[in-house]
């Protein structure tokens, strides 16, 4: 599908989102529709030729439509659409949660997530370009004004969203401007998380898969540190009014899974400062060896350090933020096995189950990709249909298990990915010999997202699927249309 026909579908899923929307989420409809213009516009004149506006300077995936209309409102449409669902139930049963009014400020973070990467790169395609030689001063004050806009009218839109809810009735005027404050910093960070990925990893992803990554790191993130401000009381009216309920809503499962992958996150970029002063150190006090002696040496040291640095994070860092987020009464491992042995029979046939079915695909996938001619795309869509295999049974039986189960997967494929970059010794060529058996031109060897993004795709559905949810086939979305829906488009 072309971009026009991409931009065509996404105007239509907004339509239908709005088309649902209840007067009371006004203005996070105007929202939505205000990202959704810029964003537009934005891929419109990113696409154009005869401006010279280009984005290869931000060494996105050769090949890939820019997707910056698409990825620009796919978390705030993923938000509203929650909220709507949530106001409905709600109404239905004439209550009031705590979440309804959480996943409010989660839609005008995600709102302020987005805009900030339009608005950086807005800046490098209108004025880092050879296109702002061919514009007057005027031409180039109109675009500015344009620009800043729709900043002010997101700015508008959310005080008045804000005014209007129930929680802030009593203390709008003391909440507003801390509100303000947070989706600024929101705007701010996202900037600079995007150029940093885009410069880590060129090529790696298209500028609509990197405001998605983006924007799902910001708000993970700005979640935790949220959840930390309401735990040891700073901004006590922020905390109190968003975040001092959410202690008490957020069940056990969410605070692990993201405890456990919030840690690993941070493990990675405390091992690249690690390894810098590692470096630095080695070549102050080298002395005179062989090249391949030097570079033994480094592998290992880089090995014995990460595997340090793993067994910290896993054993301490996750356990400790636990005790103190949630006071935990044992150590997160025991309270995984605990978890588990409430239903042993069901739980661990589900764990025997998954394992021999993911060790007979590897196996069997792997040998048709060294021992056959099928395209690397058609062969990856085994994986698909191996997600319907996998998951639908738990999803049907246990999905509390099941939820716990994708936070585990996922940690364990960044385990892997960062053993594969880094080549730790001794599984870094043999997972990158593996993995290297199943990209294509469109991948690059830095970054493989791939597994990520199906992933992710089967799992947020249902993580987002709460106690509250008068959809039944909610949960099924990932796994439906990345099981069958993408199995059967072929690229």
């Amino acid at each position: 599908m072309g971009s026009r026909g991409e931009a065509l579908v996404v105007a239509l899923v907004i339509g239908r989102v709005l088309f649902l929307a209840p007067s009371a989420l006004l203005w996070e409809s105007l929202a939505l529709v205000s990202l959704g213009a810029a964003g537009l516009l934005l891929e419109l004149a990113a696409e154009d030729g005869s401006r010279k506006l280009r984005i290869d300077r931000l060494k996105t995936r050769p090949g890939s439509t820019s997707g910056i209309f698409l990825g620009a409102v796919t978390l705030p449409i993923v938000m509203l659409s929650r909220l709507i669902q949530l106001y409905w139930a709600l109404s239905e049963h004439h209550s009031e949660i705590p979440e309804l009014e959480n996943l409010r400020l989660q839609f005008w973070a995600a709102c302020a997530c987005s805009l900030g990467v339009l608005f950086f790169l807005h800046i490098v395609l209108w004025y880092s370009s050879e296109a702002v030689k061919d514009h007057s001063p005027v031409k180039r004050m109109q675009i500015l004004t344009i620009s800043m806009s729709f900043v002010v009218a997101f700015g508008i839109q959310c005080s008045f969203s804000m005014m209007r809810s129930a929680t802030l009735s009593q203390s709008v005027e003391l909440v507003l401007p801390m509100i303000m404050v947070w989706l600024l910093l929101h705007a701010l960070v996202s900037g600079i998380v995007l150029q940093y990925i885009l410069h880590k990893f060129p090529s790696c992803v298209s500028i609509g898969e990197a405001l998605l990554v983006v924007g799902g790191l910001v708000l993970y993130f700005s979640d935790m540190l949220a959840f930390m401000l309401s735990k040891v009381n700073l901004y006590a009216p922020l905390a109190s009014e968003f975040v001092g309920g959410l202690n008490k809503k957020r069940d056990e499962i969410s605070t692990v899974i993201q405890a456990l992958l919030g840690s690993l996150l941070l493990m990675s970029r405390v091992y690249k400062v690690i390894l810098h002063f590692w470096n630095c150190c080695t070549n102050l006090t080298k002395f005179q060896a062989s090249r391949n002696d030097e570079e033994a040496s480094g592998d290992f040291e880089r090995s014995i350090t990460f595997y340090v640095a793993l067994g910290i994070t896993a054993t301490m860092i996750v356990p400790g933020w636990l005790f103190y987020i949630k006071d935990f009464q044992s150590h997160p491992l025991f309270w995984v096995i605990g978890f588990i042995l409430e239903k042993p029979l069901e739980r661990l046939l589900l764990c025997i189950y998954w394992l021999a079915v993911t060790c007979f695909a590897i196996l069997r996938f792997y040998n048709i990709s060294k021992n056959s001619m099928i395209e690397r795309i058609l062969l990856r869509k085994y994986y698909h249909l191996l997600a319907i295999i996998m998951f639908v049974p738990a999803l049907l039986f246990d999905t509390e298990f099941l939820k716990l189960a994708f936070g585990a997967a996922l940690a364990v494929f960044l385990v892997l990915e960062m053993i594969r970059i880094w080549r730790i010794l001794p599984l870094g060529s043999l997972v990158n010999q593996f993995m290297k058996a199943f990209t294509d031109h469109r991948d690059s060897e830095i970054l493989i997202i791939s597994h990520f993004s199906l992933l992710l795709g089967c799992a947020i559905p249902i993580w987002m699927s709460g106690y509250l949810n008068d959809r039944p086939l909610a949960p099924f979305a990932g796994i439906l249309s990345l099981g069958i829906g993408d199995t059967m488009r072929r690229q």
